[in-house]
This record gives C-alpha cells, sequence and structure tokens, in this order.
C-alpha cells in the first residue's frame, strides 16, 4: 500500500473514533446533565465525519488525477490542442481587447 492510501485509511479511523467519543460524551453529558459535555460530544461528532468526508474527497480526487495523467501520456498531442483550445478561450474572454 502506498503512503496516501495509508494516511486516508488512518484518517478514515480517526474520524469514526471521534464520532464514537463524541456519542459517549453526548450520552454522559445527556445521563448526567452536564451540557458542556453534551456539546463537546456534539463537536467531537461533527469533527469526526468532517475527517471521514476529507478522506473521501481526497481519495475521489486522487482517483481523477490518475485518470487525467493516464489520459494525457495516452495522447499527448490530443492533450495538447485541448490545452491549447482552452488557452485561446480563456485569453479571449479575460484579456480586454484595444479599441482603435
Amino acid at each position: 500500500m502506498s503512503d496516501d492510501n495509508l494516511k486516508t485509511i488512518e484518517t478514515k479511523a480517526t474520524g469514526a473514533v471521534d464520532q464514537g467519543v463524541g456519542r459517549l460524551k453526548d450520552a454522559a453529558g445527556g445521563l448526567t446533565g452536564d451540557v458542556g459535555l453534551q456539546a463537546e460530544g456534539k463537536v467531537d461528532q461533527l469533527a469526526g465525519m468532517a475527517r471521514q468526508e476529507f478522506a473521501d474527497l481526497y481519495e475521489e480526487g486522487e482517483g481523477r488525477i490518475e485518470r487525467a495523467v493516464t489520459f494525457v501520456r495516452e495522447r499527448p498531442l490530443f492533450s495538447l490542442g485541448i490545452a491549447a483550445g482552452l488557452g485561446t478561450i480563456l485569453g479571449l474572454i479575460f484579456i480586454p481587447r484595444r479599441k482603435g
């Protein structure tokens, strides 16, 4: 496994642990009437969910980049044509024309 895959798995696991700890704090705060502990538990739950979502988005983005690199390697001239066309279109849109 690559380091990126291990880091992604670690991030997902940390997120799951954070969610579990948050649920426990939330429940304990609810049972004891400690609003601060309950709020801390909710924050931990949200942090855990955010970590897991970030790891999922990272994996998805990484896959798209790999597909783009493969496309460019397999079709370099076509890729160059696409880049030139997009550059021309963006230049026409964003560079002001001289009136004269």
